[in-house]
């Protein structure tokens, strides 16, 4: 994203810019994963890092509290489970409540693209 022209400055409100996205749909990005199959926290951390979608990169700093948010919130359910190791896993799977919860952040995020997808080609006609 950033270039040869890109400043200090710049570079930093973009920094700003990829933390505050990640921020506002790790929420979503978490309970996606989870509405296919349950899934223990570090295996969340492969999976939306794998994405290959470095601009959302969830970190462990951010995930666990966010887990705990969805915890309190009834969004997930959590299970410990020893699977034959010494230290148990604790396994977050998506509730009917997140479920619902996913449906409204995906129309919100879906919404949302579409308008900055108008107002794009609007000032794209306006420079014509």
């Amino acid at each position: 994203m950033e270039n040869e022209t890109t400043t200090g400055s710049e570079t930093a409100d973009l920094s700003r810019l990829r933390r505050e996205l990640t921020r506002g749909t790790a929420e979503m990005a978490v309970l996606s994963v989870l509405s296919s199959s349950r899934r223990y926290g570090y295996e969340l951390l492969k999976l939306l890092r794998g994405t290959g979608l470095k601009m959302l990169e969830i970190k462990e700093g951010t995930l666990y509290p966010l887990l705990h948010r969805l915890e309190t919130a009834g969004l997930v359910v959590p299970t410990w489970e020893a699977e034959g190791r010494i230290r148990p896993r604790k396994y977050y799977e998506i509730t009917d409540q997140g479920r619902r919860r996913l449906l409204l952040l995906r129309a919100e995020w879906d919404g949302l693209v579409e308008a900055m997808k108008e107002l794009r080609a609007m000032l794209d006609e306006v420079r014509k």
